[in-house]
């Protein structure tokens, strides 16, 4: 009877999704808990750049250019991810932490940020007892600016930690499963919320985003408890001096292709953003979708990348490389923006669909493999994962912020020009607009792969063995 049941649990074990990402010292249990932030993390984007997006401009008549420009607070603070990395690397404590004080004190910052939001939106929009405009502006700003910062420094030391407890075998896994969690997050954020707010009244609002607020300390909470060590640390050890942040960075960048790596992120996800504010519009406005069809949008781009997800776990274990991974992402995104300028044309909703599909492939493909990349790339000296993955986070959201308000100016500019008839009779099309900035994310894919050949060439010819006639060998 012993026997069947280790059996039996062994082959649960096998059975469970990325269960081969658990290791001696992150057991599958603890792995799980510990992926929650990730899931707290994807919530807060569910609710800044998608609901608080609408309700703001819809229902609390807040001009639009004042909400894009509190949503993109965030993104000015997503560079100082690297500076919260290398904090985190060399923290000090008596008990010998390094990431767990950073991933409280993002859940602090999360926690206040969310939990003064939807006062400062009601007073932001008029609903105020005494005459002070600049009460709003400043308390929305400042709701947005302590989400911001508590998101990008949990997710930082999360996956620090993650990075620093997986061995090499497993960490590929590893941040496949993050990945998921992210997703899985940002899901469940989604529906919930867009149900809870389907009557909207302002206390409703008020809420939902102080609800998000308390779900965010309940998961993260759960999440880091009992995560690191306790390594106690000597009088000695706690007051010698820090390394300084620059020395540190040119340790990184010293260890490896960490300027190039960059900057691939940074364009592929750049090519792979641009879109994400237009591809509901294009489908409705140009296909002539029902509301109810293009919300099935995000179910296709969620399922591939799940998919992308899964490939990517697999392909790793077999110990394909991040950068060729990478690769094959970046080209399934040309296939899949190809789909969608097709579709206008040809009146094909399913070609449609089938390109949004391929559009979450291969951007999940392409972030799975760039960010383990970044958490195995070799530092030298100071550097330390908390840097690179800091470094990572950056490039990814900032390129994301900039490509989201680029694709809406390059769309409404066109369409402008197309409509005045600048451009010509024959493109005086409301499809113009989105065309030129599907074409131009195909154009920034193809100079990804560019910047990402010097880096496969590199991997390959470190690795010692023979390779066949693939990117590596591409002029570049």
């Amino acid at each position: 009877m012993l026997v069947k049941a280790s059996a039996l649990k062994r082959l649960t074990i096998r059975a469970l999704p990325f269960s081969d990402a658990a290791s001696d010292d992150l057991p599958l249990g603890q792995l799980l808990r510990l992926s929650l932030f990730q899931i707290s993390v994807g919530m807060a984007m569910v609710m800044l750049l998608g609901t608080l997006n609408r309700v703001m401009i819809v229902e609390l008549d807040v001009p639009a250019m004042l909400v894009a420009g509190m949503i993109a607070i965030p993104v000015l603070v997503a560079p100082f991810r690297a500076l919260l990395g290398f904090r985190s690397d060399t923290y000090r404590s008596a008990i010998g932490w390094k990431r767990i004080p950073y991933l409280w004190f993002g859940t602090m910052w999360q926690f206040g940020g969310l939990a003064i939001m939807p006062m400062a939106l009601l007073v932001l929009s008029g609903e105020r007892a005494i005459d002070a405009p600049w009460a709003g502006y400043g308390g929305a700003a400042l709701a947005f600016l302590l989400t911001g910062l508590g998101m990008h420094m949990t997710q930082t030391a999360g996956l620090a930690l993650a990075a620093d407890r997986a061995t090499e075998e497993t960490r590929p896994k590893v941040v496949a499963l993050l990945y998921v969690m992210f997703l899985v997050g940002m899901a469940f954020a989604a529906v919930i919320i867009g149900w809870l707010l389907r009557d909207f009244k302002p206390l409703t609002l008020v809420q939902v985003v102080q609800g998000t607020a308390v779900v965010t300390l309940l998961l993260n909470v759960i999440a880091l408890w009992k995560q690191e060590r306790v390594k106690p640390m000597s009088k000695a050890e706690r007051e010698a001096p820090r390394p300084l942040f620059r020395d540190a960075w040119h340790d990184f960048a010293a260890g490896g292709d960490a300027g190039r790596l960059l900057v691939v992120v940074f364009l592929g996800t750049m090519a792979f953003t641009m879109q994400d504010v237009l591809l509901e519009p294009y489908g409705g406005e140009i296909l002539g979708l029902s509301v109810s069809a293009t919300t099935l949008l995000t179910a296709m781009w969620a399922g591939g990348a799940l998919i992308g997800f899964g490939l990517a776990a697999r392909w790793l274990s077999g110990g394909l490389d991040p950068y060729r991974m990478g690769a094959r992402g970046i080209l399934i995104g040309v296939a899949a923006f190809s789909c969608v300028i097709f579709a206008a044309p040809l009146d094909s909703s399913s070609l449609f669909f089938t390109g949004a599909g391929l559009i979450g492939l291969g951007g999940g493909l392409f972030a799975v493999a760039t960010l383990t990349a970044a958490m195995t790339m070799p530092t030298a000296g100071t550097a330390g994962r908390g840097l690179a993955l800091g470094a990572w986070g950056a490039a990814q959201a900032t390129a994301a912020g900039l490509a989201i308000f680029i694709g809406g100016a390059i769309r409404d500019l066109v369409n402008h020009a197309a409509g005045t008839g600048m451009l010509g009779e024959a493109l005086a099309t409301p499809s113009t607009g989105y065309s030129v900035v599907y074409h131009t994310e195909i154009a920034l894919l193809f100079i990804t792969l560019v910047a990402l050949g010097p880096l496969v060439r590199v991997r390959a010819l470190d690795t010692g063995k023979a390779t066949k006639l693939e990117l590596a060998e591409f002029p570049t």
